[in-house]
């Protein structure tokens, strides 16, 4: 048998496969879907077989051999392949650029005895646990009707499942995935399932749940925080159909599941569902196409959904189940208060940022045994420290962003490129000592709540207290228990937690949200704070008790937005918010991509962005002009944008390859990338 040519993609910036000589003995052709591994100039590098063919377009003796093939695992299916390829189809990047980076490390590196260690260790790793499973609590009327529904569809069924906060979406997830997994056990066909979280720190709590509720499947998880043999016996798991139930941030998307049935997102709205670096996709979009290709149900789950979902519920692209109620009988939604900081009289006696009707509402939690939690949205102890005397600011040398004061450790970071310097003992420019924080942030909050309640348990949750591996779930842990009073927190505690004793959410500085240049900041405000207030209240109320509480602290508290919050009135507000985007040309009426440009001098940045705009005929695309963005400098490296729109997406999608072509042949010092529907603008 002669030999056979390998068509392999590698993960390079270049738009193309690469053949290479396999040496055919007698029943050991390669498969479409295997890895092997290959000399790749000077280095070896570990590529995907994406098709094997008799001949090749080059001679055979300019042809280089490939050197072994990952036989430890099987194949990758057609199924993921096609995957990866609409991927790299739609956003712009080569094949290779979106296939193996999804894979775990382990598999793309070009040494196999860490990989046939690990692979040993598989079995061991995403076992079932041998134990009585936990009895699925009774559903209401609203949760049995959208559980069957989904466990009944068959078919590619795109469904919203719209619940207020605290009304058992989890539950019905849970119930709909043991009626798919009775279903196919019965048909002897193993169906796995699928279930997105938006952050790292809801996947512990997440997998206890399905752990406790089917201990005689396996679990797998996939995210970033996971070190990487465990992450690659996680994915091998998943890979080879042992693990029948898979949990995961974004990343988890692109993991190979030859039996996936069912596909659940929670919390869909979620901007962290879209990756902002490398290959920039959205995890919520790839899942809706995956469900499609596989002819599969998939649920987005929100009590708060994007507009892009929201307007296909409305114009039935999707269908819409709706919880209107909590799932613990007699647990209501919370009743939503503005603390009015701009009135003349009687007006709020603040104490550092924190006003004097908030404080009380705490004290009167920490009286009745109940626990309060403070919302900020901003970590570190201020946002930045400045001289009163000649006017100087902690900004950031490498970026154009303040350098914020972390007290406790006597440092100023910059958040975005991780620059940190010594707090200075007087003005560099004036040289007085007296220099003020400004702002404030979670650390400012705790001190303050520290001094004003001595006696109480206090502890804060961000990304400064939070950096060991277990930390966060181990202060989800204390919270849970009853050991804390009063929780400060950033937006790791805003969604997903179930605070059974919180009956207080006090939202300080929310107001900067309301200025934003970027036209979905509204939605993400409103989000984010039906989300935290969602985390109140969500027991049964006590009898004879006050409702939960959630306090807005605003200088505006006229503005709709507030109004629609505290009516609990979602359906309002996504009505305006769509009325507005219509009116303006945005998505889901436009479709963007952008072109982002960095460069040392900001002017080269925008020459290429204008020189970009004329490589190409725009027929039917509308170009804005380039313009430096929003934080222009990071790292020492200046950055500018260029935004086109186009009615059609097939219009748009057909341009954007044959511009990805001319930007290609552009000699440029320039580095540049582009975004196929951006969210952050």
């Amino acid at each position: 048998m002669s030999d056979c040519i390998l068509k392999v993609a590698l993960d390079t910036p270049l738009d193309m496969c690469f053949d290479y000589l396999w040496p055919v003995a007698e029943g050991e052709r390669p498969q479409v879907g295997q890895l092997v591994l290959v000399p790749f100039g000077r280095r070896e590098a570990v590529g995907l077989i994406v098709a094997v063919e008799d001949d090749s377009d080059l001679p055979r003796d300019k042809l280089k051999p490939a050197l072994a093939l990952r036989a430890q695992m099987p194949p990758l299916s057609a199924e993921w392949i096609a995957l990866c390829a609409f991927a790299a189809d739609y956003y712009q990047r080569p094949l290779g650029e979106v296939a193996l980076p999804g894979l775990p490390k382990n598999l793309r590196t070009a040494k196999t005895a860490s990989l046939d260690k690990a692979l040993k260790k598989l079995t061991k790793a995403v076992q079932p646990h041998d134990a009585t499973p936990h009895a699925a609590p009774p559903l209401n009327a609203a949760q049995q009707v959208a559980a069957d529904a989904i466990a009944g569809v068959a078919g590619f069924a795109p469904t919203l499942l719209y619940g207020v906060t605290g009304s058992g979406k989890t539950e019905v997830y849970l119930q709909a995935a043991a009626q798919v997994l009775a279903h196919s056990d019965a048909g002897h066909n193993p169906a796995q399932i699928l279930i997105l979280v938006p952050e790292i720190n809801l996947t512990p709590q997440l997998e206890a749940n399905v752990r406790a509720r089917f201990p005689g499947v396996a679990v797998a998880t996939l995210h970033s925080g996971l070190a990487e043999g465990e992450r690659l016996a996680h994915w091998m798991a998943a890979h080879t159909g042992h693990a029948r139930i898979v949990l995961g941030t974004r990343l988890a998307i692109l993991a190979s599941m030859p039996h996936l049935r069912l596909i659940i997102i929670d919390e869909e709205h979620d901007p962290s569902y879209k990756q902002q670096e490398g290959l920039r996709y959205s995890a919520r979009d790839l899942a809706v196409w995956r469900a499609r290709q596989l002819n599969i149900p998939i649920v987005l789950g929100s009590a708060t959904p994007s507009l892009e979902t929201w307007h296909h519920a409305q114009s039935g692209r999707y269908r819409k189940l709706e919880l209107r109620a909590r799932a613990v009988q007699d647990a209501v939604l919370p009743r939503v208060g503005l603390i009015d900081l701009e009135r003349k009289a009687p007006r709020e006696q603040m104490t550092e940022g924190i006003s004097g009707t908030l404080l009380a509402a705490v004290r009167k939690r920490i009286e009745k045994n109940e626990q309060s939690l403070l919302f900020l949205n901003r970590r570190g102890y201020a946002p930045v420290i400045a001289c009163d005397s000649c006017g100087w600011i902690s900004n950031c040398r490498r970026c154009t962003a303040y350098l914020v004061l972390h007290k406790g450790d006597r440092r100023l970071r910059c958040h975005h490129c991780g620059w940190e310097e010594r707090i200075p003992a007087s003005c560099p420019d004036c040289g007085n000592v007296d220099l003020q924080p400004l702002g404030r942030g979670t650390q400012r909050v705790e001190e303050t709540l520290q001094a004003v309640f001595p006696e109480a348990r206090i502890l804060r949750i961000d990304a400064d207290s939070t950096r060991r591996k277990g930390s966060a779930q181990a202060a989800f842990d204390t919270v849970h228990r009853g050991e804390v009073d009063i929780l400060v927190g950033t937006q790791m505690v805003a969604k997903g937690h179930d605070f059974r004793n919180l009956t207080l959410v006090g939202v300080i500085n929310p107001d900067t949200a309301l200025f934003s240049h970027d036209y979905r900041a509204s939605e993400r405000l409103f989000a984010q704070l039906m989300q935290v207030a969602g985390r109140a209240g969500r027991a049964a109320q006590k009898d004879g008790g006050n409702p939960a509480e959630v306090l807005i602290q605003t200088r505006y508290p006229r503005h709709p937005l507030y109004a629609a919050v505290r009516d609990h009135d979602y359906d309002a507000f996504a009505g305006e918010l769509l009325v507005e985007r219509r009116q303006a040309n945005f998505p889901p009426f436009m479709y963007q991509a952008l072109l982002r440009a960095e460069a040392r001098e900001l002017q080269t940045a925008l020459d290429f962005l204008h020189a970009a705009m004329a490589c190409i005929d725009p027929a039917g695309i509308t170009f804005n002009d380039p313009v430096p963005m929003t934080m222009t400098r990071v790292a020492n490296v200046d950055r500018a944008q260029l935004l086109v729109e186009c009615a059609s997406r097939p219009a748009l999608q057909a341009f954007l390859k044959d511009w990805i072509t001319a930007l290609r042949g552009m000699k440029t010092r320039v580095r540049w990338s582009l975004e196929v529907d951006p969210v952050d603008i």
